[in-house]
C-alpha cells in the first residue's frame, strides 16, 4: 500500500511535540510529604525535577490522621519521604520507625530547627510545639532538611537543591519582614489570639501576640466543658473582641465560647492544613504556605484592630 504523505497541520504537530519532548519528561525524583506545609517546602527545593505526593489535603487534622493502606504503599515506594516531626503527625510514628528501619529515606524537617529555638510543650518532658511553620523565619531552618534529603535520594541534582533552597529561605525571610509589619500596624493591647487549640505559639512569639487555645498542643482529646467556661471568663476578664476558628478544627466548643462570652468570631485562620489550591481569599492563595499565613495576619489585624 502506498504510504500517504503527512498533512502540513499533522507534521506541523509532530514538530512541536518533538521539540517540546525535553520539557515533558518526567520529574527524576518521586516524593511523599505529609502536610501541605511540608509539601509546600519540597517543591520550592525540588522544582520541576521532583514529584510531590502530599497525604493530607485541606482541612485534615495531622494530629490525628491515621494511614491508609494506599498510604503505605505510596511511603513504601516514594524515593524520599518527609514530614513535620516534632510528634505532628503522631499516628504515623510507627510506621515512619519501619521505613526507617529498612533503609527508606525519611526525614523529619523540623529535626533541623536548633532546638533552643523550639518551645517546650508544657508538663511533658522532651517534647516541644511541632507547630513551627508559624514563624517563618524559623521554618527557614527547615529548609536544610530538605535539600539534604533530596540531595541523597537524588545526588545528580544536589547543586540545583542547594541553589533552590537558597533563594527559599530568602523569600520565607523576606515573608517574615511583611508579617511583621502588619503586626506592628496592631496596638500591643489588642494583640489575643484566642483559637481552638494552642497552634500559634510561634506565631504568638515571632509576632508579639498573646495566644490562648481551648485545647492543648494536640487536638487528640476534646475540650471539656470547664475548659469552655475558662476561656469564657479569659475573654471577658481581659476584653477579647474575638476569637478565631479553625479550618482543620471542629468549630462548635470555640463557637460555645464566644457566645457565652459576647464576642464575635473574628475568622477562620489555617493552622495545621493550608486551603485548596487557588482558594483565593483577601488576595492570597491559601493553598500555598506564603497566602496561607499573609492570609491569618491579615484577618486577625482586620478582626482586633481598633
Amino acid at each position: 500500500m502506498k504510504k500517504q504523505p503527512r498533512s502540513p497541520k499533522a507534521a506541523l504537530l509532530f514538530l512541536c511535540l518533538f521539540a517540546a519532548a525535553p520539557f515533558l519528561r518526567a520529574a527524576e525524583v518521586s516524593v511523599v510529604a505529609t502536610t501541605g506545609m511540608v509539601a509546600d517546602l519540597v517543591r520550592g527545593v525540588g522544582g520541576e525535577r521532583v514529584e510531590v505526593h502530599q497525604l493530607m489535603g485541606p482541612g485534615v487534622d495531622p494530629h490525628q490522621y491515621r494511614p491508609t493502606a494506599g498510604d503505605a504503599s505510596r511511603l513504601k515506594n516514594a524515593d524520599a519521604v518527609f514530614y513535620n516531626g516534632l510528634n505532628l503527625e503522631a499516628r504515623m510514628g510507627e510506621l515512619f520507625g519501619k521505613l526507617s528501619m529498612r533503609g527508606g529515606q525519611v526525614h523529619a524537617v523540623a529535626d533541623s530547627v536548633p532546638r533552643e529555638r523550639l518551645i517546650a510543650a508544657e508538663g511533658a518532658e522532651g517534647l516541644y510545639d511541632p507547630h513551627v511553620w508559624f514563624d517563618s523565619a524559623l521554618w527557614a531552618e527547615a529548609v536544610p532538611a530538605v535539600v539534604d534529603g533530596l540531595s541523597k535520594a537524588d545526588p545528580a541534582g544536589s547543586d540545583g537543591y542547594e541553589k533552590n533552597g537558597a533563594a527559599l529561605r530568602a523569600r520565607l525571610v523576606e515573608l517574615d519582614a511583611w508579617l511583621r509589619a502588619r503586626a506592628d500596624g496592631l496596638p500591643a493591647d489588642r494583640r489575643v489570639l484566642v483559637t481552638s487549640h494552642d497552634a500559634f505559639g510561634y506565631f504568638g512569639r515571632a509576632y508579639g501576640f498573646k495566644v490562648v487555645g481551648l485545647q492543648g498542643m494536640s487536638t487528640a482529646s476534646e475540650a471539656s466543658l470547664a475548659d469552655v467556661s475558662a476561656l469564657a471568663d479569659f475573654l471577658r476578664q481581659r476584653g477579647a473582641k474575638a476569637v478565631f476558628l479553625e479550618t482543620s478544627v471542629n468549630p462548635g466548643a470555640l463557637r460555645r465560647v464566644a457566645d457565652s462570652a459576647g464576642a464575635k468570631v473574628g475568622g477562620e485562620l489555617f493552622s495545621d492544613a493550608m486551603g485548596e489550591p487557588g482558594d483565593v481569599r483577601g488576595g492570597f492563595d491559601t493553598g500555598t504556605y506564603d497566602g496561607m499565613l499573609r492570609h491569618n495576619m491579615a484577618t486577625v489585624v482586620e478582626a482586633l484592630k481598633p
